[in-house]
């Protein structure tokens, strides 16, 4: 399954929907906890769910842009997945993920990004992990990167697509 970081990474910015300039950001990426401790959707961010040939990809970023955070790929009832974050210059090689109270982290390949300044991590893990369990349950993950966590939650219409990776990976 392990293809070059970088194909995986333009593969989850196509995959999240094709070629598109990005605009500055302009606030806060995470999202803000609901009333019982959930976070909300962010405005302009999902994930985004797609198959191919045996494969799923799952991606947390903006509509028609390369602005990716977080993203999932496996091969149908494999039981396993490949993680891709990024990362800042020199960050650490590990992804540490969060979900509903349950944390890991995961020791990571980590090379330099052709995207931005920062660096591209790859981590492999199994869908039985309990963090995956817990976000397949709850529906959003946080990714904590240099001591700040994010967290993401999808919009109400493409929260199917959570359980529908767990289910094609196994």
């Amino acid at each position: 399954m392990r293809a070059p970081a970088l194909f995986a990474l333009s593969g989850l910015a196509l995959g999240a929907a094709g070629c598109a300039t990005v605009e500055p950001a302009t606030g806060s990426s995470e999202a803000p906890p609901a009333a019982g401790g959930a976070p909300v959707p962010t405005e302009g961010h999902d994930w985004f769910f797609n198959t191919d040939d045996g494969t799923a990809r799952l991606a947390y970023g903006v509509p028609e842009s390369d602005d990716l955070k977080l993203g999932f790929d496996c091969r149908r009832g494999s039981g396993r997945l490949e993680i891709v974050a990024l990362g800042e210059k020199g960050a650490k090689a590990e992804i540490s993920v969060e979900s509903g109270g349950e944390t890991e982290r995961f020791p990571a390949r980590s090379e330099p990004s052709q995207l931005n300044d920062g660096v591209i991590l790859t981590a492999d893990a199994s869908t039985a992990e309990p963090v995956f369990q817990r976000f397949r349950r709850v529906g959003w993950m946080a990714l904590w990167r240099d001591g700040e966590r994010e967290a993401y939650a999808p919009q109400p219409e493409s929260a199917g697509g959570i359980e529908g990776f767990f289910a094609f990976c196994g």
